[in-house]
């Protein structure tokens, strides 16, 4: 059975390896990725969605529809940040 991956976080070092992997496997047919910019990255599997703000995803729920599997890779540096914020992100978010 073919998957359809939603990933998110592509442009980070995890989930760039991630999206890397995934476009690799024969068993992945589809991969959305979800993010706030560009990946880079251009691949018949790949389909990039950017969204301003991950805390609002009802604008693109209908896309999400139909995949199989998610890997949250989306995540930000503590460096500078205040607890709550991080928390925020890196918790609540997921």
């Amino acid at each position: 059975m073919s998957q359809r991956i939603i990933l998110t976080g592509a442009t980070g070092m995890v989930g760039e390896g991630v999206l890397l992997t995934l476009l690799g496997q024969p068993g992945v047919e589809a991969v959305l990725s979800i993010s706030r910019q560009p990946s880079g990255h251009r691949h018949p599997k790949l389909h990039e969605l950017l969204v301003p703000d991950f805390f609002d995803l009802l604008t693109i729920e209908g896309e999400l529809a139909g995949y199989t599997a998610c890997f949250f890779c989306a995540g930000i540096s503590s460096l500078g940040l205040k607890e709550a914020a991080y928390t925020r992100t890196t918790h609540d978010l997921t």
